[in-house]
């Protein structure tokens, strides 16, 4: 089990919680809630080791277009980067 914990620069904030996805067979689950900061915390706990280039650039990619700070954590369990990104869009779009 791999823990990463990442910052990128937000501008939107989040302003209510959300919970989509679950933690299963290449799933994964986001969970978001506001914060003070001005920038997305992300902490991501996966089972598969060794992706921390992947998970940099599939989330760096994310919040260069949805620059939304807040306090983000993603449990996976083998997501794809496209289930990855699905899963963040649906978090923000209730989260905002």
């Amino acid at each position: 089990m791999q823990e990463l914990t990442l910052h990128y620069p937000g501008g939107q904030r989040v302003t209510a919680r959300a919970h989509v996805g679950v933690v299963g067979s290449g799933d994964c689950e986001v969970l978001v809630e506001p914060h003070d900061a001005t920038d997305a915390v992300v902490r991501v706990r996966t089972a598969v080791d060794g992706f921390e280039l992947i998970w940099q650039r599939v989330l760096g990619s994310f919040f260069a277009r949805y620059p939304v700070a807040g306090r983000y954590e993603i449990n996976d369990q083998g997501a794809t980067p496209g289930v990855v990104s699905l899963r963040l869009r649906q978090a923000v779009a209730g989260a905002t």
